[in-house]
């Protein structure tokens, strides 16, 4: 095809003109661009069916000299930018408290690299190798980013991702959603951009029944910012109710690498598990300054709301971690337990011995019914080796709680512990329960109950601690757990411990008996002092008396002694000790899909 164009034509305009004509040359041919009279054309264009300048048939240039252009690497360098957070001046604050930078967490966790604070150049490199994708890096991109006047590299405008890290990512082999706050960008406070993302996450893990990973270091809400995003109906209150629809439906677990105050504080309350970073961590409702404001009480932030205050007093958190490492370690054992939702059944691996044999544990089990021992040396013998991963073991120690695994398969483990007050349960401890068995039952997690107490804490302490409060909800909750449940009665139990520790009435799929168990109203030093009180009385031979009380307490004991509990079938056996393991493996195995049925309403009112 040949075109001559006007005398004045620029050889652009020649070059547009046959670009433009390509599309109506078919197949092989040739287009000559001739400027006013030129004998020779200023333009030529071969087409050879695609493979020349052009594609006569699409107009798409030749793919074999494409590579990416300068509109991809503009887009790249911009990410690069987001990805090197808040202004320097805070990142170099974070080294200083042996913090790492969020993007290096993220790395941490999902990469496969071992970031130290501070080593790091912050944005340098890509994302890490388990990060699946990120949603929302370009958040607030508008109004902060380099290119913008207002704004440079270490100006407090600067508002990456505005401050929050949404995404999904692979974590211990699970797909995992995850949030984390850049606490370079005004102290990792939550804004209008940033609360949308952190929405739309717990939406999405809503959809999809994937774990929720919330690594938190937050300051709370921006409050020169809060137009648009504080009483909102998708504001920062709706985290809360995500927060709700999520608990029960899939693991949620907080790590809380900063203070996190006021609004900020009750993601990692309602999560289901909580790890604060010593030296590092704190929540509270308000800030010190504001405290003292309020009330007068000068206090500093870690006696407010640090890790001792949380997993000692409050029971709000549930572990301590060392340091960021530690952190991410205990998380990776934690979710080997947990389901990814209520749909699936707790993960099974290999089966192990248990660290000490199972032959010791009738040694470890004192005869008289008040004479303390360490209950973890009984576990240790009854778990797979290295297993049990205790939960809130500085909260409420008169029992422990913690998973294990049995035989490879995870069980959850309420447990008395007469080391500690003899084994009676207080308020805190009954709290402690009735939560943990809560969220066994809504991962489908068995339950193992090892019983030896003298039952709930008496006393005008413990009544105004609440303890009628908090053993009707671990009763409660023992009563309403669908899962598979075990009690075994180890030594005593006695009173109201028998009901919250799933005894014969309370729906286990068994009731196992050791050879030094007992079941009671109370135990004998009680009830022959409640019934033969005034008979004592008359005796005033210290001898005699003291004769007639071994006698009624040995016939006491005969009345509740295991193997009286096993003749009225009130037991369903009485085991060996040695024997005790393998027992236990077989009747979870066994009854691993049993369903139960409660009655058919909303919910109950107690919890």
């Amino acid at each position: 095809m040949r075109v001559r164009i006007a005398q004045d034509a620029s050889v652009d305009e020649a070059e547009a003109i046959a670009s433009a004509l390509e599309q109506h040359v078919p197949g092989d041919g040739r287009v000559e661009v001739f400027v006013g009279e030129a004998d020779e054309p200023a333009v030529v264009h071969e087409l050879d069916g695609g493979a020349g300048r052009g594609d006569a048939r699409s107009g798409v240039a030749d793919e074999t000299d494409l590579g990416p252009t300068e509109r991809e690497r503009a887009l790249r360098d911009e990410i690069a930018d987001i990805r090197a957070g808040g202004p320097e001046k805070y990142r170099e604050r974070l080294a200083e408290q042996g913090k790492l930078f969020v993007r290096d967490r993220l790395e941490l966790w999902f990469g496969d690299s071992d970031p130290v604070p501070g080593e790091s150049a912050p944005g340098d490199g890509d994302d890490p190798a388990g990060l699946r994708f990120e949603d929302g890096r370009f958040a607030n991109f508008d109004a902060w980013h380099a290119d913008s006047p207002e704004t440079d590299g270490d100006s407090d405008d600067r508002l990456p991702a505005d401050g929050l890290i949404t995404g999904a990512a692979e974590f211990a082999g699970r797909d995992v959603h995850f949030m984390a706050n850049d606490f370079t960008v005004k102290a990792g406070s939550m804004a209008r951009h940033g609360v949308e993302k952190f929405l739309r996450m717990q939406q999405r893990a809503l959809k999809t029944g994937r774990p929720v990973l919330y690594l938190m270091d937050s300051s709370g809400g921006r409050i020169d910012q809060q137009t648009g995003f504080f009483a909102n109906r998708e504001g920062i209150g709706k985290y809360y109710y995500n927060h709700s629809m999520l608990s029960g439906r899939v693991p949620q677990i907080c790590v809380l690498y900063g203070p996190c105050i006021a609004g900020a504080a009750y993601t990692p309350v309602f999560a289901d598990f909580t790890v604060m970073v010593r030296d590092m961590s704190a929540m509270a409702i308000a800030s010190p300054r504001m405290v003292e404001m309020v009330t007068g009480e000068q206090i500093d932030l870690d006696e407010l709301g640090g890790p001792d205050v949380h997993t000692r007093h409050s029971g709000s958190a549930d572990l301590v971690a060392e340091d960021e490492h530690h952190a991410r370690d205990l998380v990776e054992q934690l979710v080997s337990y947990l389901p990814d939702n209520s749909d699936e059944k707790p993960p099974k691996t290999e089966g192990r011995a248990p660290a000490k044999s199972p032959e010791g544990i009738d040694g470890v089990v004192p005869q008289e019914p008040n004479r303390g021992y360490d209950m973890e040396r009984v576990i240790e013998r009854v778990v797979d080796g290295d297993s049990f991963f205790e939960l809130q073991p500085e909260f409420g120690g008169e029992i422990l709680t913690g998973f294990a695994r049995i035989d490879g398969r995870p069980v959850g483990v309420v447990a008395n512990q007469p080391a500690k007050r003899a084994g009676a349960i207080f308020p805190d401890a009954a709290r402690k329960a009735a939560e943990f068995v809560w969220k066994c039952d809504a991962f489908d997690v068995p339950l193992l109950y090892l019983c030896d107490t003298p039952g709930f804490m008496a006393g005008s302490d413990v009544e105004k601690d609440g303890i009628l409060e908090a053993g009707k909800k671990m009763i409660y909750a023992t009563s309403a757990a669908t899962v598979p449940k075990q009690c075994v009665v180890v030594r005593k139990a006695y009173g109201a411990g028998i009901y919250a520790m799933s005894g014969p009435a309370y729906d286990p799929e068994a009731t196992l008996g050791l050879p030094s168990g007992e079941i009671a109203i109370m135990g004998p030093e009680a009830a022959i002092n409640a019934v033969y009180a005034n008979k004592l009385d008359e005796i005033d031979d210290p001898e005699e008396r003291e004769r007639r009380e071994r006698e009624l307490r040995e016939a006491y004991r005969e009345d509740i002694d295991v193997h009286r509990m096993a003749s009225e079938v009130v037991i369903d056996e009485i085991v060996p000790p040695s024997d005790l393991r393998t027992e236990l493996a077989a009747r979870f195995a066994f009854y691993e899909d049993v369903e139960k049925d409660r009655p058919d309403k909303k919910h109950g009112t107690v919890l």
